[in-house]
């Protein structure tokens, strides 16, 4: 079966994005902010009232720059997900060397997104569990600085459903008619 290449625009799909994934695609971005906001004190050593930070002088070298990668790679996925509802996530653009221009199949998407949201929910969906007592929590050193880091953390909750709902609209969008 020979490869073709369409010429599909960036922004365009070939069939229509529902509005809601629209919109959840387009705020992703936004619900893991906080997430990656409250992560960076602790690049420069800013325990955000822990109780039991580890000790500065024991952390190697590279941490700062960990948990900025960290932080960045975490949007960076966000944003990736914006595929899912935009024309590039259906036909790579052209200006990708060697596959510019093909179709992207469905399951190519659909099993990395399905996959990374079961982890993502795997990863984050727990912490209730914490707050409620059955796991442990990593302690604080008064209630201010448990709400800071409760609602800073909460919304990335929302990530792995959310990138699991956009998977499923785009395998129903992607599938033969």
């Amino acid at each position: 079966m020979p490869i073709t290449r369409l010429a599909l625009p960036l922004g365009d799909t070939e069939r229509p994005v529902p509005v809601w994934a629209l919109r959840l695609a387009k705020a992703l971005p936004f619900v893991v902010l906080p997430h990656c906001l409250w992560r960076l004190p602790f690049a420069v050593d800013f325990p955000m009232g822990m109780l039991d930070p580890a000790d500065p002088a024991e952390a190697p070298w590279w941490t700062p720059f960990y948990v900025v990668g960290l932080s960045v790679l975490t949007e960076a996925l966000a944003l990736l997900t914006t595929g899912l509802v935009s024309g590039w996530g259906e036909v790579v653009p052209r200006r990708v060397p060697f596959v510019g221009g093909r179709r992207v199949a469905p399951l190519a998407a659909v099993i990395p997104a399905v996959l990374g949201g079961l982890a993502l929910v795997a990863m984050f969906d727990l912490y209730p569990l914490a707050w409620v007592g059955i796991l442990p929590e990593a302690g604080f050193s008064n209630g201010w600085w448990t709400a800071l880091a409760r609602v800073c953390i909460t919304p990335a909750m929302l990530w792995g459903p959310i990138v699991l709902a956009l998977a499923w609209a785009y395998h129903r969008r992607r599938r033969p008619a």
